[in-house]
């Protein structure tokens, strides 16, 4: 068995409120809260896509907070969603910057008609994370796509 380091109460502190802009993340995202996801990134944010996590060349690629109101009002097109956070790793942190991983699993529902279909993304985030004015926000975000699964719902 591993032995686990002893963290100090600010490092837990730290570590929480990372956790915790992961999970704000996914929940802005569930309630169309596009502002309220900008909120959560630095002003000079990189955040890329990779619609498929085998292809090194992105999809997508942003270089500021402002460029994410179309890529987050996008989810509109969706009935409903719900993006399940999963284990989420702090790699490093030191002083006012972190890094870590996070998985989710983002199921979509979409309506047309009487059809119901339901898309389910597996998704890895290779996050960098800077503390500004006491608060942890996303300074780079990496969105990996591992599989997608569509299927009709009854």
């Amino acid at each position: 068995m591993s032995q686990h380091a002893t963290i100090s109460p600010s490092d837990a502190a730290d570590r929480l409120s990372v956790r915790e802009l992961v999970e704000a993340y996914a929940h802005c995202a569930d309630r169309r809260d596009a502002r309220g996801q900008m909120a959560l990134f630095t002003p000079d944010t990189h955040f890329v896509v990779y619609m498929n996590a085998k292809d090194p060349t992105p999809s997508m690629e942003l270089n500021s907070g402002e460029a994410l109101a179309p890529v987050f009002g996008d989810l509109n097109k969706y009935d409903a969603t719900t993006h399940f956070v999963g284990q989420s790793t702090i790699t490093s942190l030191s002083g006012d910057r972190a890094t870590g991983e996070a998985y989710c699993l983002a199921h979509h529902v979409t309506v047309d008609g009487c059809q119901r279909r339901l898309m389910v993304a597996s998704l890895r985030y290779l996050d960098t994370c800077v503390k500004t004015d006491g608060a942890w926000l996303f300074s780079e975000r990496l969105l990996y796509v591992d599989w997608v699964d569509e299927r009709a719902l009854a």
